[in-house]
């Protein structure tokens, strides 16, 4: 199975800031950047396997910076590191004020997915080169972040196993 470059993977997309997406401090709604970062990624995790690929875990979504409607919004996703079948993606969100320029990191994220082959079960993906200095600083720590998502995929399991499925009005 070929490898491929960080940059093979790369979805990059811009666009502005509405009315219609911002909260009641007009700032942008979370949910909304959440659903954009997640779909982009997705496209970096097919891109690597050429596969389907489902959302396994979003480790984190760190909101830097405030994104308001002066502001043009780039997200930025590509694959930082691969397990078996298990696909690693950044995201990096850059806030652009239209009048001033200015650009500032507005958020950043990792989502795992896992690719599947035709009968829906997980399959092998190619590896992912890293080049810049970005992408081998993200690669380099990639596997300590993967240890940390199966410990924390271990604990979650533990925990939901004393949850109920009751109907809460029951």
């Amino acid at each position: 199975m070929d490898s491929k470059t960080c940059n093979e993977t790369r979805v990059v997309r811009t666009s502005r800031i509405f009315p219609n997406d911002v909260n009641n401090h007009n700032t942008l709604f979370g949910g909304r950047l959440m659903s954009d970062m997640d779909m982009l990624a997705s496209i970096s995790a097919v891109r690597l396997s050429r596969r389907e690929c489902v959302t396994a875990s979003t480790d984190s979504v760190d909101f830097l910076s405030p994104i308001t409607p002066n502001d043009s919004v780039c997200f930025e996703s590509f694959v930082t590191w691969t397990g078996t079948s298990s696909i690693e993606v950044f995201v990096k969100v850059i806030a652009e004020n239209l009048i001033t320029g200015n650009r500032k990191i507005a958020a950043t994220a990792f989502l795992t997915f896992v690719a599947l082959d035709e009968h829906g079960k997980p399959t092998k993906v190619p590896s992912i080169i890293p080049e810049t200095e970005e992408e081998k600083k993200l690669f380099e720590t990639g596997k300590i972040r993967a240890d940390k998502r199966k410990e924390h995929r271990k604990n979650s399991k533990e925990l939901a196993s004393y949850f109920t499925t009751n109907k809460p009005w029951e």
